[in-house]
């Protein structure tokens, strides 16, 4: 498993249109179509996630009524950690395989001072299970956090620690994500929610080619 350190901006961004890396020989990123998604975990039961899949079919927002975490008095241990794991079949070119390199979450966070929030995302295709990126984003509390912010989690994947989908026509793209708080003051609150996961293979997530080898 790699793991590294995100970006986090308090405020609710706009995603400008991107394109691919790669040269022209290599497939559009459009060419990358969503045949069917499903949500899942203890921050996404069933009746909470609303989905809308574009025309296109190369865009998919998840919208999420419970993915949201608690900390502070009356709170249990259940209430600080929340995972919700989003799985995408996807279809695309033969004789190439892509790689996910950016991603980005839009969610709210309130924490008083010695609250911790940490957002986590793991990456990975259900034929390569071993094969994982893992994203890690903290927030200390307090501050412009203590009354609350809307926030950005842009994930920017390295080269090195890229993950390839398997070679082919078809593969099944999984992204877990969790958010958790911890707290060295027992007497202060928070609260993190996650309130939309657009999956955007034209505009919110880049892609890589390369040719199967």
């Amino acid at each position: 498993m790699r793991s590294f350190v995100a970006l986090l901006l308090p405020v609710l961004a706009v995603a400008n249109p991107i394109g691919i890396v790669g040269n022209g020989d290599t497939p559009q990123p459009d060419e990358i179509t969503i045949v069917s998604a499903s949500a899942s975990g203890n921050g996404c039961p069933q009746g909470t996630v609303t989905t809308d899949l574009s025309p296109e079919r190369n865009i998919i927002t998840f919208g999420f009524d419970a993915f949201q975490v608690y900390t502070g008095p009356g709170t249990t241990v259940a209430d600080k950690s929340k995972n919700c794991q989003l799985h995408l079949n996807l279809k695309y070119p033969g004789g190439f395989q892509f790689a996910v390199v950016e991603s980005t979450y839009h969610g709210y966070a309130q924490l008083e001072t010695g609250v911790t929030g940490t957002f986590y995302s793991t990456y990975y295709f259900s034929q390569d299970a071993a094969a994982t990126t893992t994203t890690r984003t903290s927030i200390d509390g307090g501050g412009l956090w203590a009354d609350g912010q809307v926030y950005t989690k842009q994930d920017l994947v390295p080269t090195a620690s890229v993950i390839w989908s398997p070679c082919g026509a078809t593969g099944i793209l999984n992204v877990n994500n969790r958010i958790a708080l911890t707290s060295s003051n027992t007497t202060a609150s928070g609260q993190i929610s996650d309130d939309d996961a657009t999956v955007a293979f034209t505009q919110q997530v880049h892609v890589s080619w390369q040719a199967c080898k």
